[in-house]
């Protein structure tokens, strides 16, 4: 890392061309003549004192205590030898662009206090100009001078001050803007984390029920036909048997491949309304288990698709569980909505569970993740043998937003 602030990486570009500009005139009136005399006016150390800071201006000490102290030391030194030695003519420039530079460099109390010394700086090379009869200008009421000199002092100081709170304001700015660019930088970071987590945790969930369901389904289906291959001579109404069961459990296993790809498909509702979706989800588990869903819906209001979606997700694995684990005779659905609030229940009559020994199910986790995610609330009341109430709440304000 560099212990320079170079051209490329200086904080405010705009202020480093206002310093060239700045340079520039103050480098231009020593070359005019003199207004008082009409003599023409060329002072080399005046000139050599602008361009030494204009070349200490290409590069700023970034970090080092010692290296900052050293390089403010140099320019108030050639700030003073071009105003006291020199008698250069726009010397309060000179002492505006070491302010400009400290706050660059330092803190905001290094560069107040900096700030204060180059305004005294700048009140002893005013008095001693005034002392010495250096002004290119003599009014003929040296009193009135001292209150012009008055003035002009107070004014310098102003811009001072106003220099020094716009510098700083700047530059808190400027630092803000790359805490917030920071900040979104690890919270992108975070989501593709996240985002790869969660599709790792979907694959593993899908992995599992492929595994429990579908594998199963497919070797019972292999043991059959094998059966039935080896009673297709001997006992041929025994083979049909065993054929037909072979037959039932290829089309369950069919039916489990339509519902896994049914869950990865981005749009599950196939354009269809949210009362199609479900009543296709209700026969298809009347068609699986024989047990006929008693489901009510009463919308009021419109709900948002990525609410549809979330309910119907909800719905899906909630009516899986229980067509896997229950053992069901009876499920009630209920869907309905208030001014503020839709409400999803599942009630099943099956044999229940433990909810403390089953926090960590993929099917349960999903669906807490889907409420919260939009700022809903899932509760699940179950016991052993006591059948299961699942209870999802969701804000309708959440899709305005």
């Amino acid at each position: 890392m560099s212990r320079y602030i170079e051209i490329k990486t200086h904080p405010i570009l705009f202020l480093l061309y206002l310093e060239w500009i700045l340079l520039f005139i103050v480098a231009l009136t020593e070359l005019l003549p003199d207004p008082v005399d009409k003599l023409p006016r060329l002072s080399l150390l005046n000139l050599f004192c602008v361009g030494s800071l204009f070349i200490l201006g290409l590069k700023l000490p970034q970090v080092g205590r010692i290296d900052k102290l050293v390089y403010t030391l140099v320019e108030i030194s050639i700030i003073l030898a071009a105003s006291i030695v020199g008698g250069i003519r726009l010397f309060p420039v000179l002492y505006l662009i070491l302010t400009l530079r400290s706050c660059l460099i330092f803190g905001k109390g290094k560069c107040l206090a900096i700030m204060v010394l180059a305004f005294v700086l700048f009140l002893v090379t005013l008095i001693y100009r005034f002392q010495t009869f250096t002004f290119p200008l003599r009014p003929a009421v040296p009193e009135r001078l001292e209150f012009i000199l008055l003035g002009f002092a107070m004014f310098f100081g102003l811009v001072l001050v106003f220099l020094f709170l716009l510098v700083n304001a700047v530059l808190s700015e400027r630092q803000s803007r790359e805490e917030l660019a920071l900040a979104n930088a690890e919270l992108r970071k975070y989501a593709l984390k996240i985002e790869d987590m969660a599709t790792l945790q979907e694959r593993n969930r899908i992995a599992r029920d492929i595994h429990d369901s579908l594998g199963h389904s497919l070797t019972a289906l292999n043991l059959q036909i094998e059966t039935a291959l080896k009673l297709w001579r001997s006992h041929p109404t025994k083979a049909e048997y065993f054929l037909g069961e072979a037959k039932r459990l290829g089309s369950t296993a069919l039916r489990e491949v339509r519902e896994s790809v049914s869950k990865l498909r981005s749009d599950p509702l196939e354009g269809r309304d949210l009362q199609e979706a479900i009543a296709h989800l209700i026969q298809s588990f009347h068609s699986t288990t024989g047990v006929l869903p008693n489901c009510s819906i009463y919308l009021l209001n419109s709900i948002p698709a990525e609410l549809k979606v979330s309910i119907y997700r909800i719905l899906q694995e909630a009516l899986t569980n229980i067509c896997k684990h229950a053992q069901a005779t009876h499920v009630e659905i209920q869907i309905m909505t208030t001014s503020t609030d839709i409400y999803l229940i599942i009630d099943d009559n099956g044999k229940g569970f433990n909810l403390k020994q089953n926090t960590t199910g993929f099917g349960l986790q999903g669906m807490r993740e889907r409420t919260q995610s939009l700022g809903g609330q899932l509760e699940i009341q179950t016991s052993l043998r006591q059948g299961c109430r699942i209870t999802a709440s969701f804000p309708l304000l959440i899709g305005n937003c």
